[in-house]
Parts: structure tokens; C-alpha cells; sequence
């Protein structure tokens, strides 16, 4: 799964751990999502999803 946490999160201007504090996980968990080493649970996604104000579907897309 193909994400875009990199650039919502640089546009804000913060790190890793800036955001992986904000959703309450370690900033490895972050790291392995932003290389797509891990997909994120639903309930983590949906958190990601209100914490950026996007639809899941513009934040997480299916590789192809």
C-alpha cells in the first residue's frame, strides 16, 4: 500500500516522531509505514485519516 504520510507530514513541517506523537505510536511505526514495511491497522489509518482531515482513500492507495 502506497502511501503519502511523507508529504502530508512535511508539509507541516514535522518529524517522525512529531507525528508519531500526535497518534500515540513509536516513531519506528511510522518509519515502517512511511516505507512501506507495515500497513496500518483500520483503527490506525482512520486516526491518521482525522488527524490530517483527509478520506483514507487520498492518504492510503493500493499498489499497482
Amino acid at each position: 500500500m502506497k502511501d503519502i504520510l511523507p508529504e502530508l507530514r512535511a508539509a507541516r513541517g514535522w518529524t517522525q516522531a512529531d507525528l508519531a506523537a500526535r497518534l500515540k505510536v513509536s516513531r519506528q511505526t511510522v518509519n515502517a509505514v512511511e516505507t512501506e514495511r507495515y500497513e496500518p491497522s483500520l483503527s490506525w489509518a482512520v486516526a491518521i485519516s482525522r488527524l490530517f482531515q483527509m478520506p483514507l482513500e487520498e492518504i492510503f492507495r493500493p499498489n499497482r
